[in-house]
């Protein structure tokens, strides 16, 4: 098997055993870019010099015996909205296309303490707004299990990148389902930890109060090990919260016997295609097979959370990106005749359409005579939302349900429909407006692509929700699925 088709902890362990070098490694994530990625089209940015040099320090800090992280000489790739410090961070605009950062994002700089090796900057929707990636301002990213369809968004480059063997491991940023509804449609394992779990500096906000950073990998042994190392405090980031992260990979057991799952049914329904809904409730009658409890609960305000979103997400953009100006950094419009001009062309002129239409929606909610009519209102929403989760959680442990309505659809069968986009994270959005934990693991085929189950736990439940999915995942084989990938 080829060394880029494994998954990390497999690779770490084959590195202690010197079975393998990490350059060697690193070497053959390498070949496996130059082989696809000019189908999948992942990566803005490309890294292999810096990678083989990071490669060979841990190879002589093995010579030397030292002991290593589990991360140590492993590729992985970023969303391209995590700064890094002397690497181009785009964020998948043409404002930001120049933007070299003076400074790492934490997780970054946690990641390479950790001995891990970056390979890459990875596509994505512009400024994180988009369900497809087919808003980056560079290209559409293509899903590696059907290179006519989407990878999913925003965090798509990361998605397809580690679905196509291109990394080992990513992170991506989720504020309305941006890793687990790209990692459903792509096969993979994503987690939206807690907000306040992973330290937020660093990373260029698009809703400061619902971005949260987090893994995206092949399989549940991964995703404990990456979020063990990015998890944690941050003096830096003030909403970090002071909670010592357990040892996820001690909840790695196979064994649910006797907990509680419930079942939201308010995510089954119209709109939910068939071929979904039926492989989530299979996979929900694997988790009452396997020994859990399963009972359905309610959610009530489920159907009122995207509205919201689409107020509270769009206000929080106009503030955080009212600093692209053309002034300090970024692009600058330089035909203009006064600073005016220059402020409006530059922004007409940096930003694609989908970010300038939720820049207007925002400045419109946030603005004079209507803040109570739409954004105190979004809010009060967003507590009922919260307070749902809540009273399920007095009921059950954890949460199951589709983490999208569909699989992945085919590129530009939406673009033209912001409606029909904003739809597709239905079942992703509530989980960020209430600031739980959710992850989403392949449960199975429809039309031949993958399907995402979708578990939701209690704020700081990641080692619960793993150890659901583990036992998903040890008595099934649908993280085992690779694509074709068939590349002319």
């Amino acid at each position: 098997m080829s060394l880029y088709s494994l998954p990390l902890y497999q690779l770490h362990a084959m590195l202690i055993k010197q079975e393998v070098s990490a350059k060697e490694i690193t070497e053959a994530f390498i070949s496996r870019i130059d082989e696809v990625e000019s189908h999948v089209r992942a990566f803005i940015t490309i890294t292999t010099e810096t990678a083989l040099a990071k490669a060979m320090e841990v190879d002589r800090r093995l010579a030397a015996g030292e002991g290593i992280s589990p991360l140590a000489g492993i590729p992985m790739g970023l969303k391209d909205n995590l700064c890094t410090k002397g690497i181009l961070t785009t964020c998948g605009s043409k404002i930001l296309e120049n933007f070299i950062p003076p400074y790492d994002a934490t997780v970054v700089s946690r990641l390479a303490q950790r001995g891990a090796v970056l390979i890459g900057k990875l596509n994505m929707d512009e400024f994180a707004m988009g369900s497809s990636n087919e808003t980056s301002r560079f290209f559409p990213t293509r899903n590696p299990w059907d290179l006519n369809r989407v990878p999913g968004g925003s965090s798509g480059g990361p998605a397809a990148a580690v679905a196509a063997g291109e990394v080992a491991f990513s992170l991506g940023t989720d504020t309305g389902g941006s890793i687990r509804q790209p990692a459903s449609f792509c096969g993979i394992v994503g987690m939206k930890p807690t907000y306040g779990l992973v330290s937020r500096y660093g990373a260029v906000a698009y809703a400061s109060s619902l971005d949260q950073i987090g893994p995206m990998t092949k399989n549940v042994t991964d995703c404990a090990l990456v979020l063990q190392e990015i998890a944690g405090q941050d003096p830096l980031d003030s909403t970090s919260v002071g909670y010592m992260p357990p040892n996820y990979r001690k909840a790695l057991v196979n064994d649910i016997k006797g907990l509680r799952i419930g079942i939201p049914k308010e995510y089954f329904v119209a709109g939910l295609e068939p071929g979904v809904k039926k492989a989530v409730e299979a996979a929900i009658a694997k988790l009452e097979e396997l020994g859990a409890v399963c009972k359905e609960v309610s959610l009530p305000h489920t159907e009122y959370a995207l509205a919201a979103y689409y107020i509270i997400s769009p206000a929080e953009a106009s503030s955080n990106l009212a600093k692209f100006d053309g002034v300090s950094y970024g692009f600058r419009n330089t035909a203009a005749s006064d600073v005016m001009e220059m402020y409006m062309k530059t922004r007409r002129e940096g930003f694609g359409p989908e970010v300038k239409r939720r820049i207007m929606l925002g400045t419109y909610a946030l603005s004079a005579g209507y803040y109570d009519a739409y954004y105190l209102k979004a809010l009060k929403v967003r507590t009922l939302v919260k307070q749902d989760f809540a009273r399920a959680f007095e009921h059950v442990d954890v949460l199951a349900a589709p983490t999208a309505p569909m699989v992945a659809f085919k590129l530009g069968e939406r673009i033209e429909d912001p409606l029909a986009m904003y739809l597709i994270d239905t079942f992703t959005i509530p989980v960020n407006m209430a600031g739980v934990p959710g992850i989403s693991i392949p449960c199975g085929l429809s039309e031949g692509m993958p399907v995402g189950l979708q578990l939701i736990g209690k704020p700081f439940s990641e080692a619960l929700l793993f150890r659901v999915a583990y036992t998903y995942e040890q008595n099934t084989s649908y993280h085992l699925a690779k694509p074709a990938l068939e590349v002319n």
